[in-house]
């Protein structure tokens, strides 16, 4: 099977598969090719397998990135999922192959990746880099880990920005989710979860990541979309209705 790399003459006729036949996701999917047409513009990269399915990487470099780290020089890996009947069968190693390829073409000085201490919804799974030589280079709270492989030995190693590491931003009195729109689900979760606070009276606030500037303020690592209630990180997970209604009766004593 043949690999697709999506450019800004191939991106309106390519799915981009997250969300393919989703349709609560119309909108979502449509704000994510957008987003993508600019970041291809900018040098992001979008590779999947000609399949309809869920087997793609997307990486670009740290200077666009929307991730608040310090790596000058090395490439990012945004999103990278391999699903369905087509797990085991190499297509992550020869993705990911790619990525290191296309980063030493590009003279790069490593490769970094958002992972977790554990396998975790919506993260990329810390056991297939740490397998492929990725080491952890730091952390941030709760449990946020920075992977990278270096491709330079004299190059400084990466880091989160500070801001990022505490998992605290300010008390608003309820909700507060940091969002961008690199996912396809995020406006249909987000605005579920918008009704259900509003059905128990506590406030719900959204704030729109839609550039690398906001990405390195933002108090998460994970951009794509994290949850705060009161000032403190609760999830990076987006959940449905009974998921999310049972964070609220946690959180509020009920």
């Amino acid at each position: 099977m043949d690999f697709i790399t999506l450019t800004s003459n191939n991106i309106e006729d390519e799915h981009i598969c997250c969300a393919i036949s989703d349709k609560k996701s119309i909108e979502g999917y449509k704000a994510k090719k957008k987003w993508l047409t600019e970041q291809i513009e900018k040098g992001y990269v979008f590779t999947k397998l000609d399949v309809r399915g869920k087997v793609f990487i997307e990486y670009c470099p740290s200077e666009i990135a929307y991730l608040p780290i310090i790596a000058d020089d090395y490439m990012v890996i945004n999103c990278f999922w391999v699903s369905g009947k087509y797990k085991g069968c190499g297509y992550g190693k020869k993705l990911l192959d790619k990525c290191i390829q296309d980063s030493r073409e590009k003279n790069k000085k490593g490769i970094v990746v958002l992972c977790s201490d554990k396998k975790r919804p919506f993260v990329s799974d810390k056991k297939f880099f740490v397998k492929h030589g990725f080491q952890v280079i730091d952390t941030a709270h709760p449990y946020f880990e920075l992977l990278y492989i270096t491709l330079d030995d004299n190059a400084d190693k990466p880091k989160f920005i500070g801001t990022s590491k505490e998992g605290r931003c300010d008390d608003n009195g309820g909700f507060k989710v940091y969002y961008s729109n690199q996912c396809p689900y995020m406006n249909y979760y987000i605005n579920l979860q918008s009704n259900i606070s509003q059905e128990h009276g506590i406030k719900y606030e959204t704030i729109l990541i839609d550039s690398k500037e906001e990405a390195r303020k933002c108090p998460s690592p994970f951009t794509i979309y994290s949850l705060f209630y009161r000032g403190k990180f609760i999830t990076q997970e987006l959940t449905a209705e009974k998921k999310f209604t049972k964070i609220i009766e946690e959180l509020e004593g009920k």
